[in-house]
């Protein structure tokens, strides 16, 4: 990791960038891939997953409720309880959030309600290859469920010889989902957003995956008009951390996100010299140690770490930064997370390991990266939603709200608009003579 001691302001935007690739590069291969399936469908998806998988198929793999069962069996005991006991934590988190249902006279006579309803149909990408991402079906299905989505689409990319992920099983067995598609990639979302015989066309993609899957998402929603969670991209955390902290364990929390791939960033801020100093040795000394290091090497070569004035000055940098995780490793923590506007999700104090929010502890882990959690929140039972408004008036709402609405139309020189009132208060006049009175023009009646 760079240490950048005392960095001014003015430098800050450049100390923030991610290291994420350009994803425009892909969307010509990518819409080519949109492209296939659009016209040749399921067998377009079994090509696919002949071609990236490496798995030889006719048509694409279906898991059911038995195969789910015998690869869930695979699972141990203390796994699966595990899994259980996660799934009890995110379904308390999620399910306490107030529905968002509310009615209110906005004006005497004028009644306006909303009501939050469950998408119908929702597509849930839970990536595979060499570390199936259970959690990520955790996160994703149970605020699903608890919206009251009517189907779950789950898709993952099958294991060598075809194999559905037995943690990936587990998991669906939890949360009572009987039907995973095998399919993975950019392949996977455009089933997603097109269909297919196998694949139905959903609503909204919800998950996280590598740069294909990202770019596909992308594509999705600019040219198919398919809706997404939240802008996501690889794994990020910032840790803000004062002389006090454990240089062990933040060092730890450090290598946790770095482990997730190459084009991770892991950040430490702190305003003091010797924590940075003990720090960056225990990151070198427990990175040799993972089983995934050439990864974590690659991932801290990208990452930084800076030296700041005061912890005031530090949350300042969070702040700019926008993390997807941060962590609050300081005396106080939480007189500084009471002024976290701009994060993800918020770990407070010592004891507060980001590896139990990726897992257990009940908030999602499905966030927004790359500063997107400047303006986006994490998945919730409102990624699964969405919110329609109703509004009556009685014949005084009209009247008392008519003025109002009259002078704003005629004010932005739509005529139709100020006459859809006022013909509702003189009802003996036909509608064209209402028009033209109100207009002062003529109005042809052809």
């Amino acid at each position: 990791m760079q240490l950048i001691p005392f960095p001014p302001p003015a430098a800050w935007p450049a100390l923030c960038r991610r290291p994420a690739a350009d994803l425009s590069r892909l969307y010509p291969q990518v819409r080519a891939i949109f492209s296939e399936v659009a016209a040749r469908g399921d067998a377009a998806l079994a090509d696919y997953t002949t071609r990236f998988d490496r798995v030889a198929v006719a048509r694409p793999i279906v898991w059911d409720g038995a195969a789910i069962d015998t690869a869930a069996a695979l699972v141990t005991t203390a796994v699966r309880r595990a899994i259980a006991a996660a799934a009890r934590n995110l379904r308390a988190f999620h399910a306490a959030a107030p529905s968002g249902d509310y009615t209110l006279d906005t004006a005497p006579g004028v009644r306006c309600w909303a009501r939050r309803v469950p998408l119908d149909r929702v597509g849930l990408y839970v990536p595979g290859g060499s570390a199936p991402l259970f959690s990520s079906l955790l996160m994703l299905a149970v605020p699903a469920r608890l919206a009251g989505c009517a189907e779950l689409v789950v898709c993952t990319p099958p294991g060598p010889g075809g194999a559905l992920a037995p943690t990936i099983a587990a998991a669906a067995r939890a949360l009572g989902i009987d039907r995973i598609v095998g399919v993975g990639g950019a392949q996977a979302v455009a089933a997603l957003a097109l269909g297919t015989p196998t694949v139905p066309k959903v609503d909204k993609i919800c998950g996280p995956g590598n740069r294909w899957v990202t770019a596909a998402k992308q594509l999705a929603q600019a040219e198919y008009g398919t809706a997404l969670d939240l802008p996501a991209g690889p794994s990020e955390v910032l840790i803000l951390a004062d002389g006090r902290a454990n240089p062990a364990w933040v060092a730890a929390d450090l290598l946790a996100q770095a482990e997730h791939g190459p084009d991770s960033q892991v950040m430490l801020v702190s305003n003091d010299d010797a924590l940075l100093r003990v720090t960056l040795a225990e990151v070198e000394r427990q990175a040799a140690r993972l089983p995934r290091r050439e990864v974590v090497a690659r991932a801290l070569a990208e990452s930084r770490a800076i030296r700041v004035r005061d912890l005031d000055e530090g949350l300042a940098f969070a702040e700019a930064y926008a993390p997807e995780h941060l962590l609050l490793a300081v005396a106080d923590p939480h007189r500084l997370a009471r002024r976290v506007h701009r994060a993800g999700s918020v770990f407070v104090g010592d004891y507060t390991a980001e590896a139990c929010g990726d897992y257990a502890s009940g908030p999602n882990h499905t966030l927004p990266t790359a500063g997107a959690a400047a303006a986006y929140s994490g998945v919730s039972v409102e990624t699964f939603t969405r919110r329609i408004t109703f509004q009556e008036l009685t014949p005084a709402g009209l009247a008392h709200l008519a003025p109002t609405v009259v002078a704003l139309a005629e004010a932005e020189g739509l005529a139709a608009h100020s006459a859809a009132v006022r013909v509702r208060l003189a009802p003996d006049a036909a509608p064209a003579e209402t028009f033209e009175k109100l207009a002062g023009e003529e109005v042809s009646r052809g």
